[in-house]
Formats: structure tokens, sequence, C-alpha cells
């Protein structure tokens, strides 16, 4: 095989490449936090199996690496004869993932929540769905932005695992160029300089936020 010289038509390969690590982190995040909302609610629900079951979800997410997951939903599904390819199988495990993590956050920025406002909402009646509507949710959402961009960050840089199970986005395209070219620190360090541009101004907001957030609860 001829090693060919890293140029300009590798560097716009794997620049271009970042359009499917998006796409990727957007699934996972949007899926996540639909997911991430339903085991929130779960884990202050005042039911009881409710709670265990959305802790023992988070407990198996959080306590198993991502890569093993990945592996689990791509090749257990195969296995089972169900033929799925690595973009699905990357975007399930990354969505349940995304779920047990945001479901964590938002459960602790709900609690943060003054037990008066919910004590409150109760004495006027409010039965749980509309207490957390029209009560809880709204303050909660405001302690939530700042963490879970920071999340975000995280579930971004996490798409590169998905180049493991045969997933072509930024990681798994730099591997490619560089068989062909031999030019690791360029093939990699372009990979870097990416992901740099992709997550530092989402870096940058979540600092802003905490920032903002700490500013207004000391007024």
């Amino acid at each position: 095989m001829l090693i060919r010289p890293f140029g300009i038509n590798e560097f716009w390969i794997i620049v271009m490449a970042a359009q499917w690590t998006i796409a990727l982190s957007a699934i996972a995040f949007a899926g996540g936090g639909i997911g991430g909302l339903l085991i929130a609610l779960a884990r202050v629900s005042d039911a009881k199996w409710p709670r265990l079951l959305a802790t023992g979800f988070i407990r198996i997410f959080q306590g198993t690496p991502l890569l093993m997951q990945l592996f689990l939903v791509f090749f257990g599904m195969n296995i089972l004869g169900f033929a799925i390819n690595p973009w699905i199988a990357a975007a399930v495990a990354l969505t349940l993932h995304a779920s047990a993590f945001l479901g964590e956050i938002w459960r602790g920025c709900i609690e943060a929540i003054p037990p008066g406002q919910r004590e409150a909402a109760t004495a006027l009646g409010l039965r749980y769905f509309n207490r957390m509507r029209y009560i809880i949710l709204p303050q909660a959402s405001r302690i939530a932005i700042a963490p879970t961009v920071g999340f975000l960050v995280q579930l971004i840089k996490g798409t590169s695992l998905a180049a493991i199970i045969g997933f072509t986005e930024l990681t798994r395209q730099g591997q490619i160029i560089n068989n062909a070219t031999f030019s690791p620190f360029m093939v990699f360090g372009t990979v870097a300089a990416v992901y740099f541009i992709l997550c530092w101004p989402l870096s940058l907001l979540a600092r802003r936020m905490e920032v903002k957030f700490s500013r207004s609860t000391t007024r």
C-alpha cells in the first residue's frame, strides 16, 4: 500500500467528519434529555418502585464504562439476532448513557430546591404533576443549565469511543487517514483541534452560566 502525504484534502476529510460527531452528540443529548427527565422525576417520585428502578438504571450505567456499553449494545443485539449497524448502536448506547447521567444531574437540581417550596405547593393542594410543572422544575431548570452544558462537553468527547465499533466519526476518520498517510502527529493533532473547537465554546458557556448563577444566588 502506498503511503500518501498528509495534505489539504486529508485535512478537510477530517474536518468534514466532525458532522457525524455533532449528529451523534445531538441525537444522544436529545434522547438522553427525554430519558434523563423521566429518570429524574422517577428518582424524586413519592412512589417506591419508580425510585428503585431509576436508581438501579443509574447505578448500572454510571458503574460501567461507556466502552462496555457500546460493546454490549452492538455485539449483544447481533448475538440476539437483531442486525444493528454501528450508527444505531452508538446512538442507543450513548442515549442510555446520557439518560443515566442527566437523570442524576437533574435529580440533584430538583432536590436543591428548598423543601419549603414543595411543602407550600402541597399545602395549596397541588398534586405531584402540577407541583413539578409549575413550582419545582422551573426553578430547577435554572440550576441545571451549567452542569447540563458541562455534561454535553463530556458527551461530545465520549462519541470518540464509537470508533471502536466501526462508526466513522471524527476519531475513526482520523484513524483511517493515519493508516493511509502514517502521519500520526498531523492527523491526531488535527482531530484534537477539531474537538477543541467543538468543546471549548461550550466549556466557556458552562463556566459563565455557573458564575452568573452563583452571583444571582448571593444577592
